[in-house]
């Protein structure tokens, strides 16, 4: 039987691989549970893992060279998300090591946190209850209504398609720009049209070297004034000192973001603080149903390497050569 080191603490179990996941990872492999508070990386990661065949690891867990130098039982480094930019594939492929990656389970809580966010930004929610919330005379304000507005989109993946039919349903235009994806259901236009036409704008395009800081000084120059930025896909797609000029200059109403350049891809903690930003600690994809469903992901992916069977979600199937050996060894 496959032995299994699951990387998650007891508290990120509770959110990310809860009982039922869990349980069935246990009905195909022989698991160990990482007992610590912290993460592991590294040589730690390596020693806490020895003797076990894969390492199913949440996104705070790191693949490392160290880690795949010191498990030499290690055939597979799991991923319990999407996001696989913390894992060193080309080290993991120089040790034969298989990497596999979750598919998106988040797409439907990413899209309606994102038309939460909407709301809260137009209708100034937070503050509001803030206001209640610390006792004090909450006052009144005016707000907007989503209803009428433009909403522009960079990016058309899986979060941007659902996102999109939601907004319409609030009676919104949507405007998408995406050069590899063209848009289908809703108004194509350039980059720069769609900065400068929509009310709300969210970022959901890939995180590559060429959209680092897409959403830059330039890009809120071009913004119409009293517009919003909502961003829940990735931190690094927005520039968050020119997002703090921005916001500082009012330029932008405000924004609302799930995601920035803290630790696990969290909001920065001063942009966070600002009295025109709500803020979330990158839980877009924390429902029971996402969590579970990446979770299972990992179990089918476990329950395929037992079998001797590439899984789905291999990124370097042919650099693993420590699983076929495995699989082509004494008693295969």
């Amino acid at each position: 039987m496959l032995r299994v080191f699951l990387t998650h603490t007891p508290e990120m179990r509770g959110g990310y691989y809860a009982d039922a996941p869990l349980a069935a990872l246990r009905q195909v492999a022989e698991v160990t549970l990482h007992t610590g508070d912290v993460p592991l990386s590294g040589r730690a990661l390596a020693e806490a893992a020895a003797g076990c065949h894969c390492i199913v690891a949440d996104r705070a867990t790191p693949g490392t060279p160290e880690t795949f130098a010191h498990a030499p039982d290690l055939l597979a480094f799991l991923r319990v998300a999407v996001d696989i930019s913390t894992i060193d594939v080309k080290a993991a492929s120089a040790a034969g090591v298989l990497v596999t990656q979750a598919t998106p389970g988040f797409v439907d809580s990413v899209a309606e946190l994102a038309i939460g966010m909407m709301i809260d930004l137009a209708r100034g929610v937070s503050p509001l209850a803030g206001a209640y919330h610390a006792g004090q005379p909450p006052g009144s304000r005016m707000g907007t209504q989503l209803s009428g507005k433009t909403l522009g989109l960079i990016g058309w993946g899986r979060i941007a398609q659902r996102l999109a039919p939601l907004a319409q349903a609030f009676r919104m235009r949507v405007l998408a720009h995406d050069p590899y994806h063209p848009p289908t259901g809703v108004e194509a236009a350039p980059l720069d049209r769609v900065l400068a036409e929509a009310d709300f704008l969210v970022p959901l395009a890939l995180s590559t070297p060429e959209t680092h800081h897409l959403v830059n000084a330039a890009a809120f120059a071009r913004m119409k004034p009293g517009a919003f930025l909502v961003n829940l896909s990735r931190g690094e797609l927005v520039d968050e000192v020119a997002l703090a000029a921005a916001l500082e200059s009012g330029r932008l109403a405000g924004a609302a973001m799930d995601v920035g350049s803290a630790p696990d891809q969290r909001p920065d903690p001063a942009l966070a603080a600002r009295p025109n930003v709500v803020a979330t600690p990158h839980i877009g994809g924390l429902t029971p149903e996402a969590a579970e469903h990446q979770a299972m992901d990992t179990v089918r992916q476990v329950a395929a390497l037992a079998r001797g069977e590439m899984p789905d979600g291999a990124v370097n199937a042919e650099s693993a050569s420590r699983f076929q050996a495995w699989k082509d060894g004494p008693g295969s």
